[in-house]
């Protein structure tokens, strides 16, 4: 099942070099991972809420690919690169199965919700 590297960049005045930097080498972290850019750079359109900054999303073949990456010493040297310079949150997430239907989701956790009650 696919997994998915979400970043939530907050905005920042200070675009250093190292963001650049960063830029220029994440690819060749994510390679050796399957590891490919789904939104990187795209303008977001807020619908509901507020969303200051960015959105990155990297897609990977399961989620055993998405900690590799991400527990890679090659990903983790450029970590301090963007750290340094630009705030956020970078979960992973797991994907859904082809053929996904939220209705069996919410009659499992209505079933939970009672079972609890």
């Amino acid at each position: 099942m696919n997994a998915y590297a979400i970043g939530h960049l907050l905005p920042s005045a200070d675009l250093d070099d190292e963001i650049f930097v960063y830029m220029e080498r994440i690819q060749s972290t994510l390679d050796p991972f399957g590891g490919r850019f789904l939104v990187h750079g795209a303008s977001v359109e807020v619908r509901e809420g507020e969303w200051p900054g960015a959105l990155v999303i990297i897609g990977f073949p399961g989620m055993d690919e998405a900690r590799g990456w991400y527990e890679s010493e090659a990903y983790q040297e450029l970590v301090p690169l963007r750290t340094r310079h630009m705030a956020g949150d970078v979960v992973l997430v797991e994907g859904v199965a082809p053929g996904y239907d939220a209705s069996v989701t919410a009659d499992r956790l209505r079933r939970e919700q009672a079972a609890v009650g």
